[in-house]
């Protein structure tokens, strides 16, 4: 494990970054800041797709592997990012997917785990109509909080009351392992036991896979490594064409796709990161792959380019808009 409270206390804003390692936050459904819901909806095949901004994360630049300011600088001047005090505004997404009745939920947001600038997916599922109750499936494509936070309120109940819980089973293994939590410096225990508390109203409807399983209708898993153990990506069967909805492969538009050896500190094995990005990236041009991603910038949905030794985002035209 690379992360730490140092790593975590210097990247992140102070407050959302105590709170984050603490060990004592507890989530909560709702926003933690009167966040106006933001989404954007588009069709897919048979399916209908909302993307939900749980807010914005800043994230430092000294989390960022190798990073140089040079480069930095070169890869922010080619798009609308900038860097600020905080450092870079990483945007939080989460998607519900609409398939007639069946509605899934890919990923569930911070609630209030980690500050006010993030808390909006539950006002983004409102604003589109759904209750949480709703909710059939949840799939997760990994445990960490700005993925998990949503799923219990701050009394640790569900949030989704009707919903099967989806996850790797060895994501599911590696956070609730006793000894693997023993062994990581104290200041990232907290993370150990946002996840375990998070997932553990969901325990009598769990679903655990392994591998490239067919994890729900038209859902197949897409294991990405490194980030953590277990991360995965679902790929979205559209009939004639796929949508893999990819997590964190991602977690800078600006620099990750121009510099896709930049691991962050969250990354569990930042080498099987690095390696499984730049293998995500080939298939993704190769196959001319529509893709969206966690942390890319919102609305998230285009596709990978080869631009010389690198490669490039570009986002999806607006013609997939409802």
């Amino acid at each position: 494990m690379t992360i730490n409270r140092r790593t975590v206390l210097t990247g992140l804003a102070a407050a959302p970054a105590a709170t984050l390692v603490s060990g004592q936050a507890t989530a909560s459904s709702q926003p933690s800041a009167d966040l106006p819901p933001v989404l954007h909806r588009f069709s897919f095949g048979d399916a209908k797709i909302t993307v939900l901004l749980d807010g914005h994360l800043p994230l430092g630049p000294q989390l960022f592997a190798d990073y140089e300011e040079e480069k930095a600088r070169v890869a922010l001047a080619r798009g609308l990012h900038r860097m600020t005090p905080e450092g870079l505004n990483i945007p939080v997404n989460g998607y519900l997917v609409e398939q007639g009745a069946r509605k899934t939920l890919i990923d569930t947001g911070t609630a209030d785990l980690l500050g006010p600038n993030l808390g909006g997916l539950g006002a983004g599922l409102a604003a589109a109509g759904v209750e949480p109750a709703e909710i059939s499936t949840v799939l997760l494509t990994h445990m960490h909080p700005d993925h998990s936070g949503g799923l219990v309120t701050a009394q640790g109940a569900a949030v989704f009351p009707n919903a099967e819980l989806v996850v790797a089973r060895q994501e599911w293994d590696f956070w609730h392992d006793d000894a693997i939590m023993a062994s990581v410096p104290e200041g990232s225990r907290g993370f150990f036991q946002m996840a375990r508390g998070t997932v553990a109203p969901y325990a009598d409807r769990l679903k655990l896979f392994e591998g490239e399983a067919a994890v729900a209708a038209g859902f197949a898993a897409v294991p990405l490594p490194g980030h953590t153990p277990g991360h995965t990506g679902f790929m979205l069967d559209g009939g004639d064409q796929q949508l893999l909805f990819w997590g964190d492969v991602v977690h800078s538009t600006a620099l990750q796709f121009a510099y896709p050896d930049w691991t962050i500190a969250f990354d569990t094995d930042p080498a099987q990161t690095a390696a499984t990005r730049r293998k995500m990236f080939e298939r993704a041009v190769a196959d001319n792959l529509l893709l969206t991603g966690s942390h890319i910038d919102f609305p998230g949905l285009g596709r990978v380019l080869r631009q010389g030794e690198s490669f490039a985002y570009q986002p999806a035209p607006w013609q997939f808009g409802l």
